[in-house]
């Protein structure tokens, strides 16, 4: 991203955010890669535009291995909350995780966590599940909470067909191995979610937080969904491109879907763009009727609508491809929901 870009960016989505506090989410690929400059560019820009009483939180995700010490010196100075990428241990891990050149990246990872806890950088963990590592919940959720973080996130993996064709997805390496892995079944999934919450709920309540089971719980308190996948309506987590080109959505980075530029459009203008309003509303609005009377479906809400290229129980099209998963996990929850509802509500009362 430009100076110029990146200071016009930086200013106007300051001037949209109404809150004492403007978060930034920067996600690449790597965004390491735009080296540590950048980012010292970045707060000082933020700092420009921010009135004494604001303040930037400041988010990135990152696979870790390009981390040192300037990294996260800086990260923990300025506030930085950072992402890191791990698919559980070694084994699981160096299945899909490689360097640039196909090196197994497990180590480097491992001693960018190390890093971010020596400078006392605030971070979570975030595992893509794939068909891969998803057969062995209890390996990967031991091994990441061994590493003594306290904030889990959970990815599934899923490339709809099209997107898999059209990248070439199923390329393998020079050794014969997938490049890139295949996605995760929705059975497969709904068991490895049971499963680690069952583990959880055993030994690790007040200890461990996980995403997937702290959106379940917002159910329990009246709270609105944190997480996009499970809101009502999309929109609400647009982006920003390179050249400032804005996109209702990271997955919808198509032309099709470009809403306008932030050099030519104000973001506030853009957020409230018809075309992006009515993006939101699409994801309501296109629940097929196994979704509608779904009894979960507070807790999920059809979930990603990049991923609706299946057919219903019904034989309606446009069904969201991890249905069953999500309604087996939400439906196993749901005990342990209600019990929290209703200590919350007698606590209250």
């Amino acid at each position: 991203m430009s100076r110029e870009v990146l200071e016009v960016y930086i200013r106007e989505h300051i001037r949209a955010c109404p809150d004492p506090e403007v978060f930034f989410s920067w996600h690449g690929g790597e965004p390491t890669l735009a080296g540590l400059h950048f980012f010292e560019e970045v707060v000082s820009l933020q700092r420009k535009y921010l009135s004494p009483e604001r303040r930037a939180i400041n988010g990135i995700q990152t696979n870790g291995t390009l981390l040192h010490d300037d990294w996260c010196r800086f990260f923990a100075r300025e506030g930085f909350v950072v992402g890191l990428s791990i698919d559980g241990p070694e084994s699981l891990h160096n299945q899909f995780r490689r360097d640039g050149v196909g090196h197994p990246s497990f180590q480097q990872v491992m001693a960018g966590l190390e890093l971010l806890k020596k400078f006392s950088v605030p971070h979570e963990l975030l595992c893509v599940v794939h068909a891969g590592n998803v057969r062995f919940p209890h390996e990967v959720y031991g091994f990441l909470k061994g590493l003594g973080t306290p904030w889990i996130t959970f990815l599934p993996l899923v490339i709809p067909p099209l997107q898999r064709d059209q990248e070439g997805a199923l390329a393998g390496r020079s050794d014969g191995s997938p490049a890139v892995p295949p996605s995760v079944s929705p059975e497969a999934w709904g068991n490895f979610l049971c499963a680690v919450f069952d583990e959880w709920q055993g030994a690790d309540i007040g200890r461990v937080k996980i995403q997937m089971i702290e959106e379940a719980l917002r159910t329990a308190f009246g709270q609105e969904h944190s997480l996009c996948v499970f809101r009502p309506e999309c929109g609400r987590v647009p982006v920003v491109e390179q050249n400032g080109d804005f996109y209702p959505c990271d997955h919808y980075t198509h032309p099709a879907h470009r809403v306008g530029n932030i050099l030519q459009t104000s973001l506030w203008q853009l957020l409230e763009h018809p075309h992006q309003k009515a993006f939101g509303r699409a994801k309501k609005e296109g629940l097929t009727p196994a979704c509608v009377s779904c009894e979960v479906l507070d807790m999920c809400n059809g979930a990603c609508p990049k991923d609706r290229f299946v057919t219903g129980p019904d034989g309606t099209s446009g069904h969201q491809y991890l249905c069953g998963g999500y309604r087996k996990f939400f439906q196993h929850i749901r005990p342990f929901v209600r019990e929290v509802s209703e200590v919350f509500r007698t606590s209250a009362s």
